[in-house]
């Protein structure tokens, strides 16, 4: 459930929103003096605020910046004051939105279900999915570089790991020892591709039941290896 604060030293305009809000599905609380909503602000975790400009001992305005320098949840601001000065600068100080009092209830319910969309878009845009590669069995996160084997975890080297995730990615294919090693080891393969087949057998130790009938990387007689799905 999103956790909203409202800072509004108005307690009947705070219970209202508050009331219209809860009825949406929201956790709702309340601060009705600024010095009191700008430490719940920073010190607890909310979704979004919704705050009033003229508020006791400290004002929007410097709520505003001082959340804004922390968090980067969407802030509401909400005032009775109408001049453009006041509104540039509450967005100016960070702000997401400015409405004017008196306000439908329903339209502040509607400009918060908005925001906190669009910072949920936003914020999982962001985040970064490991890259899987997943294949009958074998688990590959090419971001942590880790391997599962029928959910088992297994070490493998660098060069291991490098060797079996092309392998993988690259299924039904077939390389020779030499493009494997140039591909691997990004070297000219000059009587060195014997090392490619100390790595294969190293792979196949860790990822096939039987290493005499290998399920995963076949060896293709005279030619190289394949990785078969």
């Amino acid at each position: 459930m999103s956790k909203i604060l409202i800072i509004e030293d108005e307690e009947a305009i705070a219970d209202l929103e508050k009331d219209y809000l809860e009825l949406s599905g929201f956790d709702v609380e309340i601060a009705t003096r600024g010095d009191v909503g700008l430490e719940k602000a920073l010190k607890e975790e909310y979704d979004l605020i919704i705050l009033d400009l003229m508020l006791p001992e400290v004002d929007g305005f410097d709520i505003c910046r001082q959340v804004r320098e922390e968090k980067n949840i969407p802030i509401i601001m909400v005032s009775a004051k109408k001049d453009d000065i006041d509104k540039i600068r509450g967005l100016g100080l960070g702000a997401d939105d400015y409405m004017t009092k008196p306000f439908s209830p329903s339209e502040l319910v509607a400009r918060v279900k908005a925001h906190m969309e669009r910072y949920n878009r936003l914020v999982g845009s962001n985040v970064v999915k490991n890259d899987i590669v997943e294949i009958r069995g074998i688990k590959i996160d090419k971001t942590a570089r880790r391997v599962w084997i029928n959910g088992e975890e297994k070490t493998f080297t660098t060069k291991e790991f490098d060797l079996l995730t092309f392998l993988a990615e690259n299924p039904n294919r077939v390389f020779t020892k030499a493009e494997l090693f140039r591909q691997i080891w990004d070297m000219e393969s000059v009587g060195d591709i014997a090392t490619v087949t100390v790595h294969i057998k190293k792979i196949r130790e860790k990822i096939e039941f039987n290493t005499a009938k290998p399920q995963y990387i076949e060896t293709i007689w005279g030619v190289g290896y394949r990785f078969k799905v």
